[in-house]
């Protein structure tokens, strides 16, 4: 048995071993359990809490345990904002504060940064966000310079959109970029290959009586996937919330988590808020969820709320939850996703980024035993 918050490690395990553990009142997260330990987990809780005991179905959700494989670009230190690829398999890492994007080859290996030769123009003041086309240009949010910096793939800066404190940008169908901001009356705002604007979309929600703290709470970033969907994440709603739309700006699901697991974390918000509107002054919240990547083709979307990693179907249903671990015990606190078809790179700010293999997917088989030749 081991105990983290509570990482609980289990062979075996009856409704009477947990009946004991839940009533300490502290989580219990399994790694790894049969089927049945995690229905006698579930069960025990019902019974103390006086509740019926569910049928099938209801046993689907749980947490589960997801340890990372390994740490990869070991380069790479603090500050993580972003982790993108491109076509041709490299990969572009934003960290923040840092005047380039480093790059990296599909093993690893550093091959650069963009913008190649840093000046007073081209240099990034505070990234904050940034998205890249198969063919290697880059696009920085960079809140510092209230901008949006276009370079082309040979690192040279190519445009630069004016956008007051741009928090995330991705690209759309057609040479469209989409960017969010804490400072603009919509959501989303989409610019055209020149840097035109060509529509915004998405009401700001009233949290707050104070103005400024309002738009904050509304504040988010910006996932897409194959077919040009966006998908804004609010990163400071007190349920965690996440909205998909069409390229257009037309809602596909709304989706606000309300399950009994974040009902507390989400009454403490609202009082949080509630406090920081009565005394005006600077917002200082930690956020709800702190990052979310979609798989490209399906849709499958991975949302990260602290070291919960919430599995969502593409109709925004919640399918399972998993727990994020390096191999020390550590927990994994992803401020970037990245979904690959075969595993999930999970970017941190302080621990750096880690691989694990994809929870979603069938593990492979295991190779036949070599035939021995007959003597």
């Amino acid at each position: 048995m081991r105990w983290g918050d509570l990482l609980v490690s289990m062979e075996s395990c009856n409704e009477s071993t947990v009946k004991n553990l839940l009533a300490t009142g502290r989580r219990v997260t399994v790694r790894p359990a049969s089927s049945f330990c995690l229905g006698a987990i579930l069960l025990a809780a019902l019974c103390l809490a006086g509740l019926p005991a569910p049928g099938r179905a209801q046993f689907e959700e749980y947490e589960k345990a997801l340890e990372a494989r390994a740490k990869v670009f070991p380069g790479v230190g603090t500050g993580v904002r972003a982790i993108k690829r491109d076509g041709a398999g490299r990969y572009y890492i934003l960290t923040a504060p840092g005047l380039a994007v480093s790059i990296y080859d599909a093993d690893g290996r550093p091959l650069g940064k963009t913008p190649e030769n840093v000046t007073k123009e081209s240099g990034i003041l505070y990234g904050e966000d940034l998205d890249v086309d198969p063919g290697g240009q880059v696009y920085v949010a960079d809140r510092g310079a209230n901008a949006v910096k276009v370079f082309d793939p040979k690192g040279q800066l190519a445009m630069t959109i004016p956008v007051p404190s741009p928090t995330s940008v991705i690209l759309l169908p057609g040479g469209e970029i989409a960017v969010s901001s804490m400072r603009t009356p919509r959501l989303v705002e989409v610019f055209d290959s020149r840097g035109k604007i060509v529509r915004e979309f998405g009401d700001v929600t009233e949290l707050a009586e104070h103005a400024d703290l309002n738009r904050f709470l509304n504040m988010g970033n910006l996932e897409t996937d194959a077919a040009g969907h966006i998908y804004y994440s609010f990163s400071y709603f007190p349920e965690p919330t996440l909205r998909k739309y069409d390229r257009f700006g037309f809602a596909a699901f709304d989706v606000a988590l309300t399950s009994l697991d974040l009902q507390r974390q989400a009454a403490a918000v609202r009082r949080e808020i509630s406090e920081q509107d009565e005394k005006k002054a600077a917002p200082n919240f930690k956020r709800v969820i702190n990052a979310v990547g979609v798989d490209p083709q399906t849709q499958v979307v991975f949302v990260a709320i602290g070291d919960q990693l919430l599995q969502l179907d593409r109709e925004g249903n919640r399918k399972v939850t998993y727990r994020t671990f390096t191999k020390s015990g550590e927990r994994v606190e992803p401020v970037s996703i990245l979904v690959e078809p075969d595993r999930l790179l999970l970017a941190t700010d302080s621990l750096g980024i880690y691989d694990f293999a994809r929870p979603d997917k069938p593990k492979p088989a295991p190779a036949p035993p070599q035939a021995t030749p007959e003597k």
